[in-house]
């Protein structure tokens, strides 16, 4: 035995160098990686803090995007519009694309612009970060994908769309680019984040398709000047039946969420979709007939909430939670939160929920329920006990079926909102036209408004970390919230 030990010792630290090798090479840590958090789409940040004050802002400016046949000025930050934080090193660091084109990295302490990237449109969505390897080097890479409109001055049916990239996180510069080809859907425009899942992209198109991408940069191909990645598979959100009901508009905006086997998302045709990753196909279909943007949620307890849009649907819009181990039908409610209608003359959207409902599963205190928050287009913020129904039935978005209600702690003024809520402990913080509003749950299952902070009407989803809040405003800044100390 005193023959092997010499050997087994030399072995075990060469491997430990390896390792501890490897450890080096590997400067990031992704703190948000991608829209709400991770692949359940259920993390926004840590500690919140218990004031407003505006610690910093940076200006993003403005840019002229094309809507209908009319070219108009969008400033600042649009919807989903969530930073992305990674640390590098002892640096922090944040990831944002805004609406006058640029996707930018920013000193997440100062909000210093430490380079830019241009886009051929407004950027509204929400980008992934991923970490990655290039064949034949061993350091580790990071890259951001991140979609964007089609390109100001392009035609849905131009050839020549190449709304979602890949840029370095280090240098700013182009990975690659894919081309978007227009469908039976009107757009061409990437607004859902990407979703990486063991070195494959998975991602929703504004083009009505669910696309899956090989993102490795060795694995893009050169083609019409550009390096495109390869598309590996390519299934359609629509039935043929959804076109008679919602005409050309068939758009996807959602985010894939990740539960178990399965990648769920919603679609503008009405559907949530099961896409199985092991038999690489769409096995679950729930159909509501709404149109539906905001990005499914899951849950502690293996379920996923989805929010519902007033619009070709006879009944209100809100929020569903499903079961989707159960048949893709009624049986696999397991509650419906209907919300108002939107009384304004000039509204955009009709009622119900655009942005995502939120859940405080992981961040919550031992006292807390499991709760759900979500905002309504009428205005109002509503927090429910997700995994607690009522005795009391509600028509669903179609008034065909009637589904319990869970249980409801608070509806809270909050003003007109698009935007995601987030939890972080105790503390939620809702943004929305009217500005960003900080609440606290208490002991006696009642929420207090802390504060509220005008900073022009928001329609992005914040981040929090290490109490500060950060977020963009369509005033054309993006903000840093927190506690100051002057």
């Amino acid at each position: 035995m005193k023959f092997f030990r010499k050997p087994i010792i030399f072995f075990a630290v060469i491997l430990l160098a390896l390792l501890s090798r490897g450890m080096a090479e590997s400067p990031y840590t992704l703190i948000n990686p991608t829209y709400l958090g991770n692949e359940k789409r259920n993390y926004y940040g840590n500690k919140a803090p218990s004031r407003l004050d505006i610690l910093w802002k940076t200006y993003l400016g403005e840019g002229i995007t094309r809507v209908g046949r009319e070219e108009r000025v969008w400033r600042g930050s649009g919807w989903t519009g969530q930073p992305l934080m990674v640390a590098e090193n002892d640096s922090l660091f944040i990831i944002h694309g805004a609406l006058d084109h640029h996707l930018r990295k920013m000193d997440a302490l100062t909000g210093k612009i430490l380079w830019e990237y241009a886009f051929s449109d407004a950027i509204k969505g929400t980008g992934t970060l991923w970490k990655y390897r290039a064949v034949g080097d061993t350091a580790e890479k990071l890259m951001i994908i991140q979609g964007s409109r089609r390109g100001v001055g392009h035609s849905t049916w131009s050839s020549e769309l190449y709304p979602l990239r890949a840029v370095s996180f280090g240098s700013g510069e182009e990975i690659w680019r894919y081309n978007v080809r227009r469908g039976a859907s009107y757009s061409t425009d990437v607004d859902g984040t990407p979703l990486i899942v063991d070195g494959l992209l998975y991602a929703g198109l504004e083009n009505a398709y669910f696309v899956v991408l090989d993102p490795h940069p060795e694995g893009a191909e050169h083609s019409h000047g550009y390096r495109q990645p390869q598309t590996l598979e390519k299934h359609r959100l629509y039935d043929e039946a959804d076109k008679i009901l919602h005409g050309q508009n068939l758009v996807t905006e959602s985010s894939p969420a990740r539960l178990g086997d399965h990648l769920y998302i919603t679609s503008g045709s009405g559907h949530v979709y099961g896409y199985n990753l092991e038999t690489r196909n769409i096995d679950w279909d729930f159909f509501v007939g709404a149109d539906m943007d905001g990005s499914p949620v899951v849950t502690y307890d293996d379920c996923i909430l989805v929010s519902v849009e007033k619009e070709y649907i006879r009944g209100r819009g809100g929020v569903f939670k499903l079961d989707p181990s159960r048949p893709p039908d009624s049986s696999c409610v397991v509650w419906y939160f209907p919300t108002g209608n939107d009384s304004g003359r000039q509204a955009i959207w009709e009622g119900g929920v655009i942005g995502s409902p939120a859940v405080n599963d992981l961040t919550k205190t031992p006292e807390m329920p499991y709760l759900a928050g979500f905002i309504g287009i009428d205005g109002y913020f509503y927090l429910v006990e997700h995994d607690k129904r009522d005795t009391a039935r509600v028509w669903g978005p179609n008034r065909e079926h009637r589904y319990h209600q869970p249980d409801l702690i608070a509806r809270r003024w909050a003003g007109k909102s698009i935007s995601t809520p987030i939890f972080a402990g105790k503390r939620i913080i809702v943004a929305s036209y009217s500005g960003v509003l900080l609440f606290e749950y208490a002991p006696d299952r009642t929420i207090k408004r802390l504060q509220r902070r005008y900073i022009g009407g928001v329609e992005s989803t914040p981040f929090v970390f290490d109490k500060r809040i950060y977020v963009g405003s369509k005033d054309g800044f993006f903000y840093c919230l927190g506690e100051s100390t002057e």
